[in-house]
């Protein structure tokens, strides 16, 4: 009988002890901080706040950070679209709120201090624009030059006829000798300069420039050969070889401001001086020697009775006259009529001449 009632007693408080565990009556059932000591419901706090923007307007999703005492714990959140954020289930203590957002600066609360069921609302966060990062990429000369000359090979007169030696970049970086060559090269063989020699060759053909060419095929042939042989040589020797030797600049720069006199006088003036690679004017040798060397050559095939000093000289006072028109047709009329234009040319406060 005894042995009986010890039975029922143990299995009774084992029965009791089952039934606490289940309706949690113990200590492990509360919400914490990390390593926050366990608290009931009736001591836990929240802190709630919202966020703004410079104007006063919410700002959704920013991450929201909770950081309690050192070392410090955290819980973090996400402002919802009104803006606002909410922490519970803390004990008592010294808290500080941080908020991040993508296109703001960073800023926190101040320390503040919560008592144990507290329900803490904390003053609106407003955050300020983050300031832009400005990023100055320096490139060497000769990657800028080579970007410059790439839109220049672009500018076409009626979007056919090349443009390529007028620069409408005031301050344009220097070539270097790679690049005068290179340049000579495209635009002394585009296929538009052919065209242009087959339309002079028929006009001298027609005039009987040159007599002693004849007429008939082979007249008209000679004629072509000589334009071409004409031009290739002055080309080369005036924007490749004398500019590389004299480190001089073969374009022309476009004014663009100024009165209609003070352009023209720039335009004219480019047919005698020449930028040099640093930037100062200086007599355009390039041009100069250029136009007698490609005229002395010329000699090689013009007719006999063509031949001498005269057509050296009557040549070269062509390339710089046709240069002066044409230096003026860049100034005042190219640009109108020219396609993928870069540049307005000298800015009107610029003081460098001509």
């Amino acid at each position: 009988m005894v042995f009986t009632c010890l039975l029922l007693f143990g299995f009774s408080m084992a029965a009791i002890s089952l039934r606490a565990q289940n309706t949690g009556t113990g200590t492990s059932g509360t919400d914490s901080l990390p390593n926050a000591p366990s608290i009931s419901a009736q001591e836990s706090a929240t802190v709630s706040g919202n966020v703004l923007d410079p104007s006063g307007a919410v700002v959704p999703s920013a991450e929201v950070t909770l950081i309690q005492g050192e070392p410090s714990q955290r819980r973090s959140a996400v402002t919802g679209v009104d803006g606002r954020f909410t922490f519970g289930g803390l004990p008592a203590g010294t808290y500080v709120v941080s908020v991040k957002a993508k296109g703001f600066q960073p800023v926190s609360s101040g320390k503040f201090t919560i008592t144990a069921g507290q329900a803490y609302e904390l003053p609106s966060l407003k955050l300020s624009i983050a300031p832009a990062n400005s990023e100055v990429v320096v490139q060497p000369t000769d990657v800028i030059a080579a970007q410059q000359i790439k839109a220049e090979e672009k500018q076409r007169v009626f979007g056919v006829i090349p443009d390529f030696y007028t620069s409408y970049v005031w301050n344009a970086a220097p070539l270097d000798t790679k690049q005068k060559y290179s340049m000579a090269l495209r635009d002394t063989f585009d296929p538009m300069t052919f065209v242009g020699i087959s339309i002079g060759a028929g006009i001298e053909q027609a005039n009987n420039a040159f007599p002693g060419y004849g007429q008939g095929a082979a007249g008209y042939g000679k004629r072509w050969g000589a334009l071409f042989a004409n031009g290739r040589t002055s080309d080369i020797l005036s924007r490749a070889v004398f500019p590389s030797l004299f480190h001089q600049d073969p374009r022309y720069f476009y004014q663009g401001s100024g009165s209609t006199w003070s352009r023209a006088k720039h335009a004219v003036a480019f047919a005698f001086v020449a930028r040099s690679d640093s930037g100062q004017l200086m007599p355009n040798y390039s041009y100069f020697l250029g136009d007698l060397c490609s005229g002395a050559i010329s000699n090689l095939y013009y007719p006999s009775s063509s031949r001498g000093a005269g057509l050296v000289f009557t040549n070269a006072a062509i390339g710089i006259g046709g240069r002066a028109g044409q230096d003026l047709i860049r100034e005042f009329l190219f640009k109108h009529i020219t396609k993928h234009v870069p540049a307005n040319g000298k800015p009107a406060s610029h003081e460098q001449s001509p």
